[in-house]
Formats: structure tokens, C-alpha cells, sequence
């Protein structure tokens, strides 16, 4: 996963978790606009997701957040 997606992946992890508890659960879709404007980077984060990790639609935030800090 490039650096770009990463920082944007615990930035919005960080928020979502500030905003609604430690509990808030996630798909890869919280990190891009409802407009498809970064296609190549949605495709990462989804191959990141489903084929890479095998994870479930959703996933608690702070999961996804550790992981992407323990660099998985």
C-alpha cells in the first residue's frame, strides 16, 4: 500500500474513531468521496482489503488502523 493511501487510511480511522468511540466500524469506501475521482487508488485500497486480507465489509476502525501501522 503507497504512503498516500496509508496516511489517508489512519487519518480517517483517527476521525471516525474521535467522532463515534472506539466501536465504529468501517468499509474501504470511508476513505474516498462519493465521487470516484482516484480510481486507481480505490482499487488499491479494495485489492488491500478483500483479496490481500480477506476482511469483511466492515471492520472496526482501530483494526484497520493497526494494521496499517504494523504496515500489513
Amino acid at each position: 500500500m503507497r504512503t498516500r493511501l496509508r496516511q489517508k487510511v489512519t487519518t480517517v480511522c483517527n476521525q471516525k474513531i474521535a467522532q463515534k468511540g472506539e466501536g465504529v466500524g468501517l468499509s474501504f469506501y470511508a476513505f474516498f468521496a462519493n465521487r470516484n475521482d482516484d480510481p486507481a487508488l480505490l482499487m488499491e485500497a479494495a485489492t488491500w482489503w478483500i483479496e490481500t486480507h480477506k476482511l469483511d465489509h466492515f471492520e472496526k476502525a482501530v483494526k484497520i488502523r493497526q494494521m496499517v501501522q504494523d504496515g500489513l
